[in-house]
């Protein structure tokens, strides 16, 4: 998803900069069983915090539904309350224009709370299910049940929806639970910290900062379930941790996300939805088409319309424009401008480097070997590949690992669903970009390299709840459960068969 100072392996020890609460500074690390610490000999300076959490969960306290409301309750309070204060911050951080931030930040995050709010009672119920005639007078459903303490690591891309939007869910699904922003956008990560805990009750639910160096201290400690999102190394560094204790994670990453356009299309209208996809959040999106595939002669019909549509969008001079974001730090800069050397700089190219500021830029006649198609580029700039067919298209996109979205733009809606049909993709839009991440009915997560595991809405809600499958037996009736007693019998196992067997429905078979 996104690049970032990368974490050391576990063993390496830091204390944190900042934690909310004031936690004791021992503690066995959670599970009872003893600090799982690099040097084996405790002291995790997250270890104390964890453990109040976990004492709070084991309390039962986040398990009612009226406080699982009263927390999201809160959690909207503080969206409505903080909400200049959260444009300020991330235009401080990134330069996101007041639009983007209101949109992706602000509102994704209430329609996540209010969908939550909305459904919660039916999401909380259990789910009742099929029995067989041996338990056709019990009781069988699915409990859903919180996993207990969960740890939410945020991007700085989105730092305050994609931070919250995974709590919501957490909350909703009663557990208690530690956010740690990105370190990389100061700004949010300061709003976090000092404000949030205001709102939520702090005996349940913390925020901390961490560099490299603190957050793998804090993976050393035993959680419940770990979401994290950020670059798959980062995730590789997560999941490894996690495997310490076999805590079961959420990893959203990302990777590059094709787009395919194809003839007969309205060439203007492909243009404006692409750029405005490629360059929201100027480039800084998981989600944004990464690169274009199209024929020669439709990469001379999209560059004068994309060029339109940046002007459009951002007015002769982009620099001057409002709308467009800046990159996050330095670093970031310094990579992104090395990947416009790809290539040939068909629009913009310009670069600034004390404003981080990089224009929009498409490139053209783009290889498979340059350097920008061999990683996520999040930043504005957008590649055309070309490709002479749609059989070339679909096989240069699955011979690449399976990425978080792919995009497909065609008026035969044949086209479109052959994409659809012959890749691979955490997700698919046909006709748009990014549109689809934001209904709330629709599952949102990777495959393979660009994620493991979902979320948004009630999928979100699953994602952080153990379904827990029960069965409920009544005490009487002996004499039927003496069936399956020793000693054992022939006709013992005839009578069982008859009660337990799942038998195949007819089938009919045209040859």
């Amino acid at each position: 998803m996104e690049t970032s100072s990368e974490f050391p392996v576990p063993g390496t020890q830091q204390v944190p900069s900042r934690a909310t609460g004031n936690a004791p500074e021992e503690d066995d690390g959670g599970d009872g069983k003893g600090s799982m610490d690099g040097d084996g000999m405790g002291g995790n300076p997250y270890a104390g915090l964890v453990a109040l959490l976990r004492a709070a969960w084991l309390s039962g306290k986040t398990r009612p539904m009226e406080y699982r409301v009263a927390q999201l309750e809160a959690l909207g309070r503080f969206l409505e309350d903080k909400k200049q204060e959260i444009l300020e911050a991330t235009a401080l951080d990134v330069g996101k224009p007041p639009f983007e931030a209101q949109l992706a930040e602000i509102l994704l995050c209430k329609n996540e709370l209010h969908a939550a709010l909305n459904n919660l009672s039916q999401w909380m119920k259990d789910e009742p299910v099929e029995r067989n005639l041996a338990t056709h007078l019990d009781s069988a459903f699915i409990r859903k049940e919180p996993y207990g303490v969960v740890l939410i690591m945020g991007p700085w891309c989105c730092p305050v929806s994609l931070l919250l939007g995974p709590l919501i869910g957490a909350i909703a699904a009663g557990n208690c639970a530690v956010l740690k922003p990105s370190e990389m956008t100061k700004n949010v990560e300061k709003l976090m910290v000092e404000a949030l805990p205001g709102y939520l009750d702090t005996d349940c639910f913390a925020v901390v900062t961490a560099g490299p160096q603190e957050t793998t201290r804090l993976l050393e400690n035993k959680f419940d379930y770990i979401f994290f999102t950020g670059s798959p190394p980062m995730g590789r560094a997560v999941m490894a941790a996690a495997a310490q204790h076999l805590t079961p994670v959420t990893l959203e990453l990302g990777g590059k996300n094709p787009c395919y356009v194809s003839e007969p299309c309205d060439v203007r209208s492909v243009a404006r939805r692409v750029a405005w996809g490629r360059f929201f959040n100027a480039g800084q999106t998981c989600v944004a088409p990464d690169y274009v595939l199209c024929s020669l002669e439709l990469q001379e019909k999209l560059l004068p319309a994309l060029r339109e549509a940046i002007t459009e969008f951002y007015g002769s001079d982009p620099r001057g424009s409002p709308d467009l974001g800046r990159i996050v730090d330095q670093k970031e800069f310094q990579r992104i401008r090395m990947l416009l050397r790809s290539g040939r700089v068909a629009i913009g190219g310009q670069a600034e480097e004390e404003e981080r500021y990089i224009a929009p830029t498409v490139l053209a006649d783009v290889l498979p070997s340059d350097p920008i198609m061999q990683e996520e580029i999040f930043g504005p700039i957008l590649p055309i590949v070309v490709v002479a067919s749609m059989e070339e298209a679909i096989e240069f996109i699955n011979k690449r690992p399976r990425p978080l979205a792919v995009y497909a733009f065609c008026s035969d809606c044949k086209v479109v669903a052959q994409v659809l049909e012959r890749t691979s993709s955490g997700g698919f839009c046909g006709n748009d970009t990014l549109t689809h991440m934001t209904l709330s009915s629709l599952p949102f997560g990777g495959i393979g390299c660009s994620g493991l595991g979902k979320y948004h809405g009630k999928f979100t809600f699953d994602t952080f709840s153990h379904q827990r499958g029960c069965l409920h037996r009544s005490m009487g009736l002996e004499a039927l459960n003496a069936l399956r007693y020793p000693p054992y019998s022939q006709q013992k196992l005839g009578f069982l068969t008859a009660t337990f067997e799942i038998k195949r429905k007819g089938t009919c078979t045209l040859l």
